[in-house]
């Protein structure tokens, strides 16, 4: 069963500028947090490798596909799914409408065919 983010949590995460996430290892232990942008769509968030899927930050939510994130007071464990695909456009709006006061070159990072392939849901774990 998987649980849901409260009200208050998809709030204050999708409001916050960055997001830290930390992935686990094969052996349980959690890589080092790295900072990266987060959207919000409906009740999920989602994140993107802007370096797409040869970063080492998302290689290492493929592992063991768990790990915990950091945002705006909230700190949560969470399971890492790769997301369908026909919500692409969905998270590219969100992505557009939270970071546009940045240059085209930095929010179009986040928008291009290798990044939009690591889409990441960002599931809460209970």
């Amino acid at each position: 069963m998987m649980s849901e983010w409260t009200s208050d949590e998809l709030t204050r995460i999708a409001n916050a500028e960055e997001l830290e996430i930390a992935s686990v290892r094969p052996d349980g232990t959690r890589r080092k947090p790295v900072t990266i942008w987060v959207a919000r769509d409906d009740d999920s968030l989602y994140v993107r490798s802007v370096k797409g899927p040869s970063s080492a930050w998302f290689r290492g939510t493929q592992d063991r596909h768990e790990g915990r994130i950091r945002a705006g007071g909230i700190e949560k464990d969470v399971t890492f799914v790769n997301a369908d695909h026909a919500i692409d456009e969905k998270v590219d709006a969100a992505y557009r409408a939270k970071y546009r006061r940045y240059a085209g070159s930095i929010l179009n990072s986040v928008l291009t065919p290798q990044a939009r392939s690591t889409t990441t849901k960002l599931v809460p774990r209970s």
